[in-house]
């Protein structure tokens, strides 16, 4: 089992990053309003990019990461110009 960084699009086209070892179901959760609270009110949600880690600990490094490039940055990275990050 894999561990991964993602990226969702909301229904009022805001970017929420997060990550799980079970994308699948944390997918779900997150479409049935128990994965987060920001994303409870702006569902449905859509996978829009993941990146797939061996580790947690990776998972998470990347995560942080992303968190903190702009909006327009994400919107690269999704779109596959991949920003200089980390």
């Amino acid at each position: 089992m894999g561990n991964y960084m993602y990226i969702l699009e909301c229904s009022d086209q805001t970017l929420y990053t997060g990550w799980t070892n079970d994308l699948e179901k944390r997918l779900k959760a997150h479409n049935a309003g128990t994965a987060s609270k920001y994303t409870r009110s702006r569902r449905p949600v859509r996978l829009c990019y993941w990146e797939e880690f061996a580790t947690r600990q990776e998972a998470m490094r990347r995560e942080a990461g992303v968190k903190k490039l702009s909006r327009a940055e994400k919107l690269n990275l999704i779109r596959g110009k991949n920003p200089a990050i980390l």
